[in-house]
């Protein structure tokens, strides 16, 4: 999944982890209802990073030269990558990689649909702010994991690439011509609520994945725990705004 950098957080010592986080998949995955909010996860991740391929290899259609078409598809296929990794290991552990990513195409094909860029700029804005939303929320999650299901998604969620290239070009295209950055921050705004509603619609939607969110498995998030998670995810968006020469 492309993002750009990851919330910051550096000045937190990081805590040992405890409960569920300090388990192994084996164990963690005793739990019925824990094992189902792992696999509605990774079902959602691996459908993730199929329609970000998806979009990629369409975005590379619409770039102005031969090196942008080619950097365009080395991310595509880096996003391919990443949801084999996810199938393989839905099999691994005894799920259809299908069955896992079918709840989750609905609400993301929406997303994608509402969110269709008109250009080049707005694709590459959308790759960079958008995913980058949900790479957070995504993040936050992997911190109450057990540790095999961590180290997974962590390594899933790794930059392909796209944060740096698009905050050249989106920059370049604003130094020469001032009036995009108004247009293409507009765009980020809706794309920023609309990631938003999405996430929130599909965690609604499952059972497992909202338990975990606002506590009832293990080491689940509580409701203030979601107030925070959402104002740092918000944060780290005015920060991308801000990389991008754009005003949140």
């Amino acid at each position: 999944m492309t993002t750009s950098d990851k919330p910051d957080r550096a000045s937190e010592t990081p805590a040992e982890p405890t409960g569920v986080a300090a388990q192994d998949w084996t164990t963690a995955a005793a739990d019925p209802q824990y094992r189902a909010a792992v696999v509605d996860l990774l079902g959602a991740l691996a459908y993730g990073e199929l329609a970000a391929f998806e979009r990629l290899a369409e975005d590379a259609k619409l770039a102005p030269t031969l090196s942008d078409k080619a950097e365009l598809s080395k991310m595509a296929s880096a996003e391919f990558h990443h949801y084999e990794k996810l199938r393989d290991r839905l099999t691994e552990v005894g799920e259809e990689p299908t069955l896992a990513m079918e709840p989750f195409v609905a609400a993301l094909d929406g997303f994608h649909r509402q969110t269709a860029p008109s250009d080049w700029l707005e694709g590459l804005v959308k790759a960079y702010v958008g995913d980058s939303i949900a790479s957070d929320f995504y993040r936050e999650v992997a911190a109450r994991l057990d540790g095999d299901s961590r180290e997974l998604v962590l390594a899933v969620l790794d930059d392909t690439g796209h944060a740096e290239f698009a905050v050249e070009k989106v920059r370049g295209a604003i130094d020469a011509d001032p009036r995009v950055g108004g247009r293409l921050a507009l765009w980020a705004r809706r794309l920023m609520g609309e990631a938003l509603s999405q996430s929130q619609r599909v965690v609604a939607d499952r059972d497992a994945l909202s338990t975990m969110l606002v506590g009832g498995i293990a080491d689940g998030f509580d409701l203030a725990e979601v107030g925070r998670m959402f104002s740092r995810i918000t944060e780290a968006h005015t920060k991308r705004m801000a990389a991008l020469g754009l005003a949140a």
